[in-house]
């Protein structure tokens, strides 16, 4: 693992394999720990640079709110320390937010990009809400909130196959500062609707969702998968928020198809 300044806070990064850039990103309360499988296997062919998001991981906290398009200028500084050139970008649940922001700001160093659990939509009113109760939460009794959180993203009847994982992710995440969890769940508060972009985009995108996903339900996003010109989905089945851990092999196998189609 390595470190670059930006605001002149550190930001945790790894950087492994050669060839053409795939750039992974994390979700609210992870780290880029959780691609460690896929980046040593993407890495037998392509340059593989994964990123500790603000306040996440190892990387500092930076501002009060970590919008969307601050964490995209930061990974733009970083991509341009890296000389990383055009890459595919894959963003998990808050890492797709921050993966649509950086598409819009900086289009032309992309290749394609991949929603994963993620979608383009705003908060509405109640979920924006929801994020101002547990703000509220978290400023009491941040340990309680990610012990409840992080199981959540799982469905019920998997709890126990994945209570390794599971527990490994609440010990990960359970060492964030409040300050980081708190700026995250203001700036995905503020995040805004992207849809118009993925209309006007001719970037291909790949989504992946999850059939029993609580976090981004499938009713709301079969809209947003006939938007863009150029995209492909792979639907998991019986697969919650967290398909890289509960269908790893689906999961990798759409991420490196759809590698070899763009980045080819």
């Amino acid at each position: 693992m390595s470190v670059i300044k930006f605001q002149k806070k550190n930001i945790n990064y790894t950087d492994e394999g050669t060839g053409k850039s795939i750039v992974l990103l994390h979700g609210f309360t992870e780290s880029l720990k959780i691609w460690t499988g896929f980046a040593t296997q993407l890495s037998k062919k392509y340059r593989v640079i994964t990123i500790d998001l603000p306040g996440h991981g190892k990387s500092d906290c930076i501002e009060k709110i970590h919008t969307m398009e601050l964490m995209a200028d930061m990974i733009y500084t970083v991509l341009k320390k890296l000389k990383a050139g055009k890459c595919l970008m894959i963003g998990h649940s808050m890492g797709g937010y921050v993966t649509l922001a950086f598409a819009a700001k900086y289009p032309k160093m992309l290749r394609g990009f991949s929603l994963f659990h993620s979608h383009c939509f705003a908060d509405t009113p109640a979920e924006k809400e929801n994020r101002s109760r547990t703000i509220a939460i978290v400023n009491q009794d941040k340990f309680s909130y990610v012990a409840q959180f992080i199981p959540s993203l799982f469905p019920v009847a998997v709890h126990k196959k994945f209570s390794k994982q599971i527990e490994r992710l609440i010990q990960r995440a359970s060492k964030m500062e409040k300050e980081g969890v708190v700026a995250a769940l203001e700036g995905m508060k503020v995040r805004p609707d992207q849809s118009d972009f993925l209309k006007t985009t001719s970037i291909p995108v790949l989504f992946i969702l999850g059939q029993l996903d609580s976090k981004a339900p499938l009713a709301r996003l079969w809209e947003m998968i006939a938007i863009p010109a150029v995209s492909e989905t792979l639907l998991l089945r019986e697969c919650g928020h967290m398909g890289y851990i509960e269908a790893p092999e689906e999961t990798f196998a759409a991420i490196l198809g759809f590698a070899r189609k763009i980045l080819s």
